[in-house]
C-alpha cells in the first residue's frame, strides 16, 4: 500500500528558479526513508508541502486516505500559559475526551440504562482501552524521559523554553500522538547521545512511515532503509542506508564520468573523420559531404551526454608544530561544580602526543565545562589541570565570535591572522567562501559558515593541540566532510565534544565518557566503547538479577571483606583482559599483510578469550555470595 505519492511536482519561490523540478517518488506504507540533497535543494520545501503548509505549482502530491502527517519542523502555538506539561497531554486529547465522555456516560446510567446508552458505553470503553487509554500517564512518561525532557522542564512555560528544547517536546508531542506518517527535519539536532539512541530504538519500533531529513549520518545509517537525494529539483533514489549511498553515488558518478570521457575520445574522432570527409568532398566527391553530415548528427547526439560534477572537496591541512614531551594535557583531583551541582569530581587523566580523545555523554554532564577549564576559560573548584610547556592550543569554541561582525570574511582574515589579501583569499576559497561569498559581513553567516570560518582561521596557526567544541554542530553533511577531510592528515594531540557519531568513531582513538558525575577512561574506539558499555550492563543486569538469589541464602556469609576484595580483584582482570585483546585487535589491522603474526595473534586471542570466559564465570559466582 502506497501511503505517499509524489507525482512531477514543481514549486517556484522565484520566477525561473524552480525549487522543485518534477520531483516524483512513492513511499510504501511502513517505510523509514532518508531524504538527502545539499542546502537549499528543496529538502524542507518538499516537508512543507507534504503538510499541506505549502501548495505545489504544478503536479500532484496524494497522501492514504485517513493516515495523519506529523511534522517536527512545525511547532505550534499554543494558549498563554501553557506548561509543557498541559504540550504533552494535548497530543493524548482525544482520549482525555473519551475518558469524559465515559464518565458522563457512567453518571447518566445510574439514572437511565437504556440499551443505546449501554452500547456507547461499551464501544467506547473498548476503543479507550484498545488505544492505550489506561496507559497514558505511563506513556507520557517514557516518552519525557527518553528525550531528556526532566520533571522541571515540564513543569515551565512552554513559551519560556529555548528552542532546541521546544523542538525537543514537540518531537515528544508527535510521538506521543497517534501518527501514521512521521516527517522528521533534523530530529537529533537538539538531542544528546542517549536521546538519540532512544529515539532511534522508537522510530525502528514505529509501525508507520518515516521520512527523515538529518545530517546526523550514523541516525541515518541506524534509522533509514532507503534514500531520495533531491538534485536539480528530481530524485535519485538509493535502495539502502546512508553508507550505501556513499559508495553507491562514488559508483554511480564513477560510471558516468568514464561514460563521459568515452564519448568525447569519441567525438573527437568523429570530428577529425568528418574534416576530411568535408575535405575530400570538395576536391570533387560530393557524396561524401552527406557521411561527414550523418557523423556530425552522432556527434550531437554524445554530446548530449553531461560531465558529472563532484562536490567540491576541501584542500587545506593544519600547519602542525612539533611536540617535545610527554604531557600534552595533564589533571589530577579535578573537580567543578555548577550551581550547587558538582559536575564531576576527581578527575585524573594524562594526555600525550597524537592522542585524538573523544569527550561524551549527556546535555550539561560537564563535557563543554572540562574544556573550558584545560583552554583556562575556568578556573577548577579543586585539583588541576595544566598543558605542556611546548603545547600550542586552537580552541574552537561551541559558539563562535569574532572581534568585529560588521567586517567581511575577507577583511576578518586579513586583520586577525595577518595575512596578506591574495593568501586570505586562497584560505577563504579552500574552505568554500569564493568569490562574493567572500566579501559577506561576518555577522550575517549562518551558524554554520561561522564554524567554517573559525576553523579556517586556526589552520593558519602552528598547533599541537586542537580543541573542537561540537565541531559539526549547524553543518549540513558537506561541510561535515570539509572538517573531517582538514583533519584526516592532523596528526598532533586532538581532543573533541561531540554528539556525531560517525564524527567520533572516525577520529577518537579514547574516549571519556561523562555519567552520573563520574567519568569513564576508555582507550579505544566509539564501537568499542559501545561493545564495552552493554558487557558492563549485562554484568549489571547479571548482578541485579543474582541480587533476591543472594537475599534468599543469608548462611553463605555474602559481601564479606574477603568476597568484595576477590570481587574487585576479578573485575580488574577482566579489563586488563579485554584491554589486551583489543591492543592485538589494532595490531592486527596494522599488520593486515603479514600473514605469520596474524596467525599468532589469533591464536593468543583464543587464550585470552577462553581466560576471559572463565573470568566472567568466576564473577558471576561470586557475585551471587
Amino acid at each position: 500500500m502506497i501511503d505517499i505519492s509524489v507525482k512531477n511536482v514543481k514549486k517556484s519561490f522565484e520566477v525561473g528558479h524552480p525549487v522543485l523540478d518534477g520531483l516524483s517518488f512513492e513511499i510504501n506504507a511502513g517505510e523509514r526513508v532518508g531524504i538527502l540533497g545539499a542546502n537549499g535543494c528543496g529538502k524542507t520545501t518538499l516537508f512543507r508541502l507534504l503538510s499541506g503548509e505549502l501548495k505545489e505549482d504544478t503536479g500532484d502530491i496524494a497522501i492514504h486516505r485517513g493516515r495523519r502527517i506529523g511534522l517536527i519542523s512545525q511547532i505550534p502555538h499554543y494558549p498563554e500559559g501553557w506548561t509543557t506539561e498541559d504540550v504533552l497531554r494535548e497530543a493524548h486529547r482525544r482520549l482525555r475526551d473519551m475518558a469524559s465522555r465515559i464518565e458522563e456516560l457512567e453518571r447518566l446510567m445510574e439514572r437511565d440504562d437504556s440499551p443505546a446508552l449501554l452500547k456507547e458505553y461499551d464501544t467506547l470503553s473498548d476503543d479507550f482501552r484498545r488505544l492505550g487509554g489506561y496507559d497514558m500517564d505511563r506513556e507520557r512518561n517514557r516518552v519525557a524521559n527518553g528525550l531528556d525532557i526532566p520533571q522541571e522542564m515540564r513543569e515551565r512555560e512552554f513559551a519560556l523554553l529555548s528552542g532546541g528544547e521546544k523542538t525537543r517536546v514537540n518531537l515528544a508531542r508527535l510521538i506521543l500522538e497517534d501518527t501514521d506518517i512521521l516527517l522528521l527535519d533534523e530530529p537529533t539536532n537538539h538531542l544528546d547521545l542517549r536521546a538519540t539512541e532512544w529515539l532511534e530504538d522508537y522510530i525502528l519500533h514505529f509501525r508507520g512511515t518515516v521520512l527523515a531529513i538529518s545530517h546526523d549520518r550514523y541516525f541515518l545509517d541506524v534509522v533509514v532503509q532507503r534514500c531520495i537525494e533531491i538534485v536539480n529539483g528530481r530524485a535519485e533514489f538509493y535502495s539502502g542506508n546512508y553508507s550505501f549511498y556513499v559508495v553507491e553515488r562514488q559508483r554511480r558518478f564513477d560510471e558516468q564520468l568514464k561514460k563521459y570521457e568515452k564519448d568525447q575520445a569519441k567525438i573527437e574522432q568523429l570530428q577529425k573523420a568528418a574534416a576530411k570527409l568535408h575535405l575530400w568532398a570538395f576536391m570533387g566527391n560530393d557524396k561524401l559531404h552527406k557521411r561527414a553530415f550523418s557523423m556530425e548528427k552522432r556527434i550531437e547526439r554524445l554530446n548530449r551526454t553531461e560531465k558529472p560534477r563532484e562536490a567540491r572537496k576541501l584542500h587545506a591541512a593544519f600547519k602542525e608544530r612539533n611536540f617535545e614531551g610527554d604531557e600534552v594535557v595533564a589533571m589530577d583531583g579535578l573537580t567543578k561544580g555548577f550551581e550547587g551541582r558538582t559536575l564531576f569530581s576527581g578527575l585524573s587523566a594524562i594526555v600525550g602526543g597524537g592522542e585524538r580523545v573523544a569527550i561524551i555523554g549527556d546535555n550539561g554532564s560537564g563535557k563543554s565545562t572540562l574544556i573550558k577549564l584545560i583552554v583556562g576559560e575556568e578556573t577548577p573548584d579543586a585539583g588541576w589541570v595544566r598543558r605542556g610547556p611546548s603545547v600550542r592550543t586552537a580552541y574552537l569554541p561551541q559558539i563562535i565570535r569574532f572581534n568585529d561582525t560588521s567586517r567581511s570574511a575577507l577583511d576578518t582574515m586579513i586583520y586577525d591572522c595577518r595575512c596578506s589579501p591574495q593568501e586570505a583569499r586562497d584560505s577563504l576559497g579552500a574552505f568554500g567562501f569564493s568569490g562574493e561569498d567572500a566579501l559577506k559581513e561576518v555577522g550575517t553567516l549562518s551558524g554554520g559558515e561561522q564554524s567554517r570560518l573559525r576553523l579556517c582561521m586556526l589552520m593558519r596557526s602552528d598547533v599541537n593541540l586542537l580543541i573542537l567544541d561540537e565541531p559539526t554542530n549547524h553543518l549540513d553533511i558537506a561541510s561535515r566532510e570539509w572538517m573531517e577531510d582538514a583533519l584526516e592528515d592532523y596528526g598532533e594531540a586532538l581532543m573533541f565534544v561531540s554528539h556525531d557519531r560517525y564524527f567520533i568513531e572516525k577520529f577518537a582513538t579514547r574516549i571519556w565518557a561523562f555519567e552520573d558525575g563520574q567519568v569513564t577512561d576508555f582507550r579505544g574506539g566509539f564501537e568499542e566503547f559501545r561493545e564495552y558499555r552493554e558487557r558492563q550492563e549485562a554484568i549489571r543486569q547479571a548482578a541485579r538479577a543474582a541480587q533476591p538469589r543472594a537475599e534468599k541464602k543469608p548462611a553463605r556469609k555474602k559481601g564479606t571483606p574477603e568476597r568484595e576484595k576477590q570481587l574487585r580483584r576479578t573485575e580488574r582482570e577482566i579489563e586488563k583482559l579485554e584491554g589486551h585483546i583489543r591492543e592485538l585487535d589494532a595490531e592486527a589491522e596494522a599488520r593486515g599483510s603479514d600473514y605469520q603474526r596474524l596467525m599468532e595473534i589469533d591464536e593468543e586471542k583464543s587464550g585470552l578469550s577462553a581466560q576471559l570466559d572463565a573470568l566472567y564465570e568466576e564473577w558471576e559466582e561470586l557475585s551471587e555470595i
